[in-house]
């Protein structure tokens, strides 16, 4: 993980990977052929936005994020075959696309507790920790989508 040397590296890097996060949603979302697919990952970059919001809200000044309680883990994509992420979205199948998803929201619950742990400032360690949570919801959500649909009938 690259070093930081303030509070506002540290938030410049989180937003930069919400922008990521959201514009990768907005293009998978677009070359989905079915519309409810499409629905799926538009709602996810609308999440990613609003996260990206709370870090603006957070530099600009507004009170830190509280911890929320544990998220459960299904760790189904834990156990999934591995799909190329750089593969094109128009590429990918429903669930192909749900595995990506649940792999990118792991890294990204990753990346905040990494964070987390870097910081000894408890408002930002309250932040990162929600911000973790958060993208746990995420893949949770991916999780029951995948197990609804896939593993259910197996």
């Amino acid at each position: 993980m690259q070093e930081f040397r303030s509070v506002n590296d540290v938030l410049d890097f989180a937003i930069a990977r919400e922008e990521e996060a959201a514009q990768f949603y907005t293009d998978l979302a677009s070359k989905m052929d079915r519309e409810w697919m499409r629905k799926v990952f538009q709602d996810f970059a609308k999440e990613e936005q609003g996260h990206r919001a709370k870090l603006l809200g957070v530099k600009a000044g507004k009170i830190p994020l509280l911890t929320q309680a544990q998220v459960m883990d299904l760790k189904i994509g834990d156990y999934l075959v591995k799909i190329d992420a750089d593969k094109q979205a128009a590429d990918l199948d429903y669930q192909q696309a749900l595995i990506v998803a649940m792999k990118k929201e792991k890294a990204a619950f990753k990346l905040y507790m990494d964070l987390a742990n870097q910081t000894s400032e408890p408002e930002f360690v309250a932040l990162f920790q929600s911000l973790a949570q958060e993208e746990a919801k995420h893949k949770l959500r991916f999780e029951v989508e995948y197990d609804d649909l896939f593993l259910a009938n197996n």
